[in-house]
């Protein structure tokens, strides 16, 4: 096979350090480039061009799963596994949603990783035996899932509403995306009206429960 590049993306550092140092005992694993957010993982993505990503979801500013969203949007030739804590429906769904091919549980053996990064790395897909349960195929063989509200907004309107969540003023808002106060009130108000809720902390909550972002962070 030939060598990976892999992307890895955390927010904690020794998390990311304990991960490379497993990720670079796999014979198949060239190099491992490091991000600590979404952002800088959609940002190295197109620097650095890996062969795959391995992402986790809770990260502030920009959670793995839009940043995936992302990144299968403007390089569709990049895979990414999802490696997460998590194996809640809701994540997963949301993940493969986001267009992820992979969703390995940090709790799972390493051996597991690695025959994800293989199936992945030739065109194949792998989750992780505990949460396959909650996938399903089309006629096709390929995955599907449920079109909830979340996946129903944007790109934008998401971003907006995980900063929302993790406590972010408006004008905090407007300063980290470079877009005017007025822009993030339109934003904020299209939320509630779409999502039938009044208040912002409705909208956090709705926020947590769709796992754009976690009463850890």
């Amino acid at each position: 096979m030939k060598p990976i590049s892999i992307l890895l993306v955390d927010d904690h550092i020794l998390v990311r350090e304990g991960i490379r140092a497993l990720l670079e005992k796999f014979p198949e694993v060239k190099v491992v480039i490091e991000a600590k957010d979404g952002r800088e993982a959609v940002r190295k993505v197109g620097q650095e061009h890996p062969d795959l990503v391995l992402m986790d979801i809770a990260m502030p500013g920009l959670n793995g799963i839009e940043a995936t969203a992302r990144i299968t949007k403007e390089f569709p030739g990049v895979p990414v596994i999802i490696l997460s804590m998590y194996a809640n429906q809701e994540y997963v769904r949301g993940a493969v949603a986001a267009g992820a091919v992979g969703y390995v549980l940090k709790r799972s053996a390493s051996a597991e990783l690695e025959n994800a990064i293989k199936a992945v790395a030739v065109g194949k897909t792998y989750f992780s035996p505990a949460i396959s349960g909650y996938l399903t195929t089309d006629r096709t063989g390929h995955l599907k899932t449920d079109r909830s509200l979340i996946e129903r907004l944007t790109l934008r309107q998401r971003e907006i509403l995980q900063l929302i969540a993790e406590r972010h003023g408006t004008k905090e808002i407007a300063g980290l995306l470079n877009i005017s106060v007025k822009t993030v009130e339109t934003h904020r108000a299209q939320l509630m009206a779409r999502l039938g809720i009044h208040d912002v902390p409705g909208l956090v909550r709705f926020a947590i429960q769709a796992g754009l972002t976690s009463l850890e962070e």
